[in-house]
């Protein structure tokens, strides 16, 4: 062999050992950021990536679902705010504690116990920096002048606020770094202020005047409560979006080689629908199609921004619902616009039937997922919490997350068809009010819809006229094939009583063992 021939050989040599060396460090790459948008009363039927009658194009959310993966059975874990975010905190259902309330104005304290280890805990003891954005709403606890804790709901506890004192049990004292947003639902509530972190910085000073504001069947959600100075109702959205935005430049620019986990909790879709200034007129749907619209913007301004920032690649985007659309919502919406948010379901926000939980849920993260996928995996918004930990290689305690299911591997594409989820537990409004379903078979262990009421006369909260007579009248529950009957209008509960007796001892072992996760 010549000269030449045997260097050529060792450089070859060399660069093969070079590249094979190179390999672990080159698999070796950061924890993604994590960015979950929380929407407030965002039906199924809402996004016209799932619903063809949508009577609102959300373009911006069409756009992500075309770049990742779009769940169609998809559920919060209850069909009412604070349980499901209790839920998705904690991985554990809200109805293991005991309590289901809905806080308003300063109500408390909060759900979560000091020594449970929350979503973001587990993200920051992964070395991530944490920061919420908008609607808390899981509780937390003012103080008065004498340093009593008040935890009652109405206008008269917030009078009695010593805005001085610091506020227990927000969403700093659970683990996020930042907070910027509000107690309870934005522009629906008692206590119409922003809270920084543990103070709010700004008081209300006066009732809030709500001539200031469209009038229509919309806006009838106003509380007489007390408004700060610097909050405008219509601008509360923005005003959000301008925080997370913020967080996201800075964190990249400042701690470039630091993961995020931002949680931005939006007022969008909650009622009243006042959407910003420059959002009204933008559809053909009346203001709430507008406040869709201007919901679905601010989803493309967050999307914008990662782009911006040089990020997107490395981003698990997380966009859902906390439940079904609201009653009032889905009646007008239905009658002026020919636009139901709950459809293809049945059932409303409080429901238990699909339409008051099953809700639309996109993932993007452009380097694992594959754009343009649909699953038609059951997952709940508990299995966040067990999925990002995977994510993160976090090992859980086996009293953390104990109705959440790891499901990476559905966003990696190694799961297939097959169910992940061997069943999936559900409650509505009340802590006592459980579904279990299992396969195509859905049990609801109680008479009726679990929230709303179906009887009565006509008026603003008029369900009769969509009243499905019960096909099983002295049934003590609900049984319905989802295969064969995916509306829910036929309950076969008498005619499967080995089925009910099945599902019906698989809820109770699961209610009772505290967990229906794998133990870990």
């Amino acid at each position: 062999m010549n000269k030449f021939c045997i260097t050529a050989l060792t450089l070859i040599c060399l660069l093969l050992a070079g590249y094979c060396g190179a390999q672990p460090a080159a698999r070796q790459v950061r924890s993604p950021n994590i960015l979950i948008i929380l929407a407030d009363d965002l039906g199924y039927g809402d996004l016209s990536s799932y619903n063809a009658q949508a009577k609102v194009q959300t373009t911006n959310l069409d756009t992500l679902a075309a770049q990742g993966m779009r769940f169609t059975d998809a559920h919060s874990p209850a069909t009412v705010c604070t349980p499901t975010r209790y839920s998705i905190m904690t991985g554990s259902l809200c109805m293991r504690t005991g309590k289901t309330p809905v806080f308003t104005g300063v109500g408390g304290p909060c759900l979560i116990k000091p020594e449970r280890l929350t979503l973001p805990e587990m993200l920051k003891n992964a070395g991530y920096a944490t920061a919420m954005h908008g609607k808390w709403h899981v509780g937390l606890t003012f103080y008065d002048h004498d340093g009593n804790p008040i935890n009652k709901d109405g206008l008269e506890p917030v009078k009695r606020i010593d805005y001085t004192r610091r506020i227990d049990g927000g969403p700093v004292d659970h683990g996020f770094d930042s907070f910027y947003g509000t107690v309870c639902c934005p522009t629906t509530d008692w206590l119409y202020a922003y809270v920084e972190n543990d103070r709010v910085p700004v008081p209300p000073v006066d009732v809030i005047d709500k001539s200031l504001y469209p009038k229509n069947p919309y806006t009838t959600d106003f509380r007489p409560g007390l408004v700060a100075p610097n909050f405008d109702a219509s601008k509360v959205d923005l005003v959000f979006l301008e925080k997370s935005k913020a967080f996201i430049t800075k964190q990249v620019k400042e701690h470039p080689d630091q993961p995020f986990f931002l949680m931005h909790c939006t007022q969008a879709v909650h009622l009243p629908s006042i959407p910003a200034e420059e959002f009204r007129g933008k559809t053909n749907a009346g203001p709430h199609g507008d406040f869709i619209y201007e919901m679905d913007w601010i989803v493309g301004q967050l999307m914008q921004t990662l782009e911006e920032q040089g990020i997107a690649e490395n981003t698990l985007v997380v966009f859902c619902s906390d439940n079904g659309p609201e009653v009032t919502t889905a009646i007008n919406m239905r009658k002026t616009y020919e636009h139901d948010g709950a459809r293809p379901w049945r059932g409303v926000k409080r429901d238990g039937w699909e339409g008051g939980h099953r809700t639309p849920c996109i993932m993007r993260w452009p380097s694992t997922i594959k754009p343009g996928s649909t699953s038609n995996q059951i997952i709940s918004l508990t299995d966040l919490f067990a999925t990002c930990a995977s994510i993160v290689g976090q090992k859980l305690p086996n009293d953390t997350a104990e109705d959440s299911y790891d499901m990476l591997p559905v966003l990696t594409g190694q799961q297939g068809d097959e169910q992940l989820r061997p069943f999936l537990l559900q409650q509505t409004h009340w802590a006592q009010k459980m579904s279990i379903q299992v396969g195509q078979w859905k049990y609801m262990d109680y008479k009726g819809s679990g929230g709303n009421g179906y009887e009565g006369e006509p008026g603003e909260w008029n369900l009769s006229q969509y009243k499905i007579p019960d096909t099983d009248p002295d049934a003590p529950g609900q049984l319905y094939n989802l295969a064969d009957d995916p509306g829910e209008t036929t309950n076969v509960y008498s005619k499967h009583p080995e089925i009910v007796a099945k599902l019906k001892a698989q809820l109770d072992e699961a209610i009772n063992s505290g967990r229906s996760a794998p133990a870990r």
